[in-house]
């Protein structure tokens, strides 16, 4: 049996939201109780709401389970290569959870139909993607948490600054990041490229949602071609593909 499947075959078993043991899954499933003990140890670090302990047993306190999905083939297709976009990509806490939905998806989905392999259809990855990489998993913190980020940049010409921002909204533009912010100096709309990023610092201060300064009012002042701004300014033109 494919470890993947066995995980599948776990969660199905604590899904009755009873305690189990250890050593009575593993001799369900056919495999050692140190194997179980491993398995278990995944799913939990997974995030998935099991409790439990080795001589105790192992329990599930919230049920886990989705309605039920009809994919056709180019929804499956969809889904398959947005997950893998996100596990090919460059934050590492993102592509570590795209590649378990993988995992868990692949072990109840059909096989795909045959043609040509997916690694020769698609390429996500970058040097600027790579250089943005270690500042995404805070920014998309601060962004849900609403909290102001000190950070300092290089502008196109070379110069640093240092700014105070409220983090908006990331953007994916097939090569770069960037970050769209209310710029606390500026007193204005700023997306900035995250490859161009050097440092990024929580403040511990959350901003309150005022009118003129969110992201829907971000957006619509972008949708005007008269907003938007030069290419030596950092905002959206400064994304030089």
């Amino acid at each position: 049996m494919r470890r993947t499947d066995r995980l599948f075959d776990v969660i199905q078993i604590l899904r009755d939201g009873r305690l189990h043991r250890a050593g009575d899954m593993a001799e369900r499933l056919g495999v050692s109780t140190r194997t179980l003990w491993r398995d278990m140890a995944t799913l939990m670090a997974s995030g998935l709401p099991i409790e439990g302990e080795r001589g105790v047993g192992y329990i599930l306190r919230a049920p886990i389970t989705l309605p039920p999905l009809m994919l056709n083939a180019g929804e499956m297709e969809a889904l398959r290569q947005g997950v893998r976009l996100v596990a090919e990509g460059d934050d590492p806490v993102l592509a570590r959870a795209a590649r378990m939905l993988a995992a868990k998806i692949g072990a109840v989905a059909p096989a795909p139909q045959q043609g040509p392999e997916p690694d020769a259809l698609f390429t996500y990855t970058g040097a600027q993607a790579r250089r943005a990489a270690a500042h995404l998993p805070m920014i998309r913190a601060a962004i849900r948490k609403a909290e102001r980020l000190a950070i300092s940049y290089i502008d196109p010409q070379g110069a640093e600054s240092h700014r105070d921002i409220r983090p908006l909204a990331l953007e994916f533009w097939g090569k770069v990041w960037s970050l769209a912010a209310w710029c606390e100096a500026q007193r204005g709309f700023r997306a900035f490229r995250i490859d161009r990023i050097l440092s990024v610092t929580p403040t511990g201060e959350t901003f309150p949602q005022e009118p003129g300064r969110t992201l829907a009012d971000y957006r619509a002042q972008h949708d005007r071609p008269e907003s938007i701004a030069p290419p030596d300014e950092d905002d959206a033109d400064d994304l030089d593909f």
